[in-house]
């Protein structure tokens, strides 16, 4: 079910609201900023996704206390303000965004705000120089190594056996390079997109069946079972295709990393209002000096591995932007010889009270440390 751009927050039992004109709603509707209506009394009308995705309004709430105190100082006096601010992202408090916030009274006596988020622009503008330098690197040792198998197949073409040889090389470096074509095109479009213009909620149950159920035969190739925990019945807001890659990558890197006749197992559990989908393998592990580059783009753990396998060193840093996109995180807990764990935290839409550990271990007597890496 797709959230509607803009919505009507809770109201307030007992309290007379302001209306909201039709016209101001329209207006949201097409606005880029994230954009809400609230009353006198702080309380949340209206808002769009954008303000939602960013995780400025929660339980028809402002979440940030700057904001809040700007608002009330219009209340105050009537008077129509800007300001910039930097402030941390909620729930989880990890990202510093900076905003521009506009705050104006309406005819009604609802008070409109308007942010823009100024680092967003500010980051994709750098990430971008930096990726196309690293793009044009990497981009030279498929082509050069098809150039030379080329070269190879004309040398031997009086050899059937060596062309044929030659020609499976091609095909390898070949679907080497579709796949490194593939995923860049991918992170460029994350690195440049906001995928709360197409937000939706998004049921993560149904989100780990589909990612299972797309890696399966790969698993299947190399003799790995994969494990599920029991629902959940956590939502999150956002991009189902974008969360959905995420967690296939992670998935699919868990395999390729593990040997035969392992278990690769995902769980999910809601924290404080946020939503953890861990990915726990049995794999070779990550070394300590390398866990913290393991989301850097291009960065291999195992370059021979990476050959065998057709890995483009691109499917963690996909995961950690699409996770950021989201307003969340990634994190990561690994021991060389033991396994890795791959931890998505989102924020839940429509929080519960409740603590609901879903997570799954892979064995009983690591049971204790198994929540602890997730």
């Amino acid at each position: 079910m797709t959230e509607p751009s803009t919505k009507p927050a809770a109201r307030t039992p007992g309290v007379v609201q302001p209306d909201v004109p039709d016209e101001v709603i329209r207006v949201l509707n097409v606005l880029p900023s994230a954009s809400m209506v609230v009353a006198p009394d702080g309380s949340v009308l209206r808002c769009n996704a954008r303000a939602t995705g960013l995780g400025l309004v929660s339980r028809s709430s402002v979440t940030i206390p700057d904001i809040r105190h700007l608002i009330e100082r219009v209340v105050e006096d009537g008077h129509a303000r800007e300001q910039e601010m930097r402030v941390r992202r909620p729930p989880l408090g990890r990202e510093l965004l900076e905003l521009r916030v506009r705050v104006a009274p309406l005819g009604t006596g609802a008070i409109l705000i308007l942010i823009d988020d100024l680092a967003e622009e500010r980051r994709v503008d750098v990430v971008r120089r930096d990726f196309v330098a690293n793009v044009s690197h990497e981009l030279k040792t498929p082509v050069g190594a098809l150039a030379l198998l080329a070269e190879a197949v004309l040398a031997a073409s009086d050899d059937p056996e060596q062309v044929r040889h030659f020609a499976e090389r091609m095909q390898v470096e070949a679907s080497r390079l579709s796949h490194l074509v593939q995923d860049v095109i991918d992170l460029s479009r994350l690195q440049g997109d906001d995928p709360m213009t197409r937000a939706e909620v998004v049921d993560v149950d149904e989100l780990v069946r589909r990612a299972i159920d797309e890696v399966r035969t790969l698993a299947g190739r190399q003799d790995i079972e994969l494990l599920t925990g029991d629902p959940c019945g956590a939502l999150v807001y956002g991009d189902e295709r974008q969360l959905l890659a995420a967690l296939r990558n992670l998935l699919a890197n868990a395999i390729s990393y593990s040997p035969s006749h392992t278990r690769v197992a995902v769980g999910t559990r809601q924290v404080d209002q946020v939503v953890e989908i861990a990915v726990k393998d049995q794999g070779i592990g990550i070394a300590p000096n390398d866990v913290d580059r393991v989301f850097e783009r291009f960065y291999r753990v195992d370059p021979a591995r990476s050959r065998v396998t057709g890995g483009t060193g691109l499917g963690l840093a996909i995961v950690k932007h699409v996770s950021q996109n989201h307003g969340g995180e990634c994190t990561v807990w690994s021991e060389p010889g033991v396994g890795s764990t791959f931890t998505i935290r989102l924020p839940e839409y429509q929080p519960s009270s409740s603590s609901v550990d879903r997570a799954i271990d892979l064995d009983a007597t690591d049971s204790a440390s198994g929540e602890d890496q997730a």
